[in-house]
């Protein structure tokens, strides 16, 4: 069974740093394209950033220069690092995992989400 499970989000101040991992399981990780999605209230879900399978990463505007994606094979996770956070970034970060067969998916998986709040 495919499943992804996050965790590290929480409650920090503006201009505060958080972590967030997400590991997979029952998945052959190191061919999934790996992605950070977040979604605020009354908003659509939206791309925080990416890392392939050669650990090209992809960037929102909004996150450069601030977020930082990885991964570690290994241990079968993807990481999230934020920095600089900001109150407008209260949201539900969700993790997904994708496999790209010749310029289509062939696999998408999502995790649960793990609430992030920004607030003073």
């Amino acid at each position: 069974q495919v499943q992804f499970v996050e965790s590290g989000g929480g409650l920090v101040q503006p201009g505060g740093s958080l972590r967030l991992s997400c590991v997979g399981s029952g998945v052959r990780f190191r061919l999934y394209t790996m992605g950070w999605y977040r979604q605020a209230p009354g908003k659509q879900r939206e791309l925080v950033a990416t890392i392939t399978t050669g650990d090209s990463t992809n960037y929102a505007n909004s996150a450069k220069g601030r977020f930082t994606i990885s991964r570690d094979n290994a241990e079968n996770t993807v990481y999230l690092q934020m920095t600089s956070l900001k109150p407008e970034e209260t949201a539900v970060y969700y993790c997904n995992g994708r496999i790209w067969g010749s310029s289509v998916v062939v696999a998408d998986y999502w995790g649960q989400g793990t609430q992030v709040t920004v607030s003073s």
